[in-house]
């Protein structure tokens, strides 16, 4: 079989395909649906919440907008927490510096930051007054 010297950069760029070529950057857009029975123990909150997060892999920029409603109290605190897996309590990541309902905010992560985030290692956790700990939260999966 006779090869051309056109042919040749189309099979390189099939072999590429072919084998699996080089990683892409992604946006990722995950929903957190946050509730008292997720919290690590869990508790009776009535309150809920939903954290819509972004993720753009290549810069490694994480944006959020957090909304929850029925807390037994103003909030005291708003972050993410990990790294863990659900059922887990792991220390605060990223604080949120906006704890109203409505947060939003951004963050750029380190390298060990976004594997942990896209391995869903993270959650998202709401404190106030009568529950330091945490009143609701919500695991970060893909």
């Amino acid at each position: 079989m006779r090869i051309t010297t056109l042919a040749l950069p189309i099979i390189a760029v099939s072999l590429c395909v072919a084998a699996g070529g080089p990683a892409f950057a992604e946006k990722l857009t995950m929903k957190v649906n946050m509730t008292g029975t997720s919290e690590v123990p869990p508790n009776n909150s009535p309150a809920k919440g939903v954290a819509d997060i972004g993720f753009d892999t290549a810069t490694k920029m994480l944006t959020w907008k957090v909304t929850y409603s029925g807390l037994t109290g103003p909030a005291t605190a708003a972050h993410f927490h990990g790294p863990a897996e659900p059922g887990k309590n792991a220390p605060i990541v990223i604080p949120f510096k906006d704890v109203a309902s409505g947060a939003a905010g951004s963050a750029t992560l380190t390298d060990a930051q976004a594997a942990d985030l896209t391995a869903g290692r993270y959650y998202v956790n709401i404190h106030t007054a009568a529950h330091p700990g945490g009143e609701i939260r919500g695991q970060v999966t893909r």
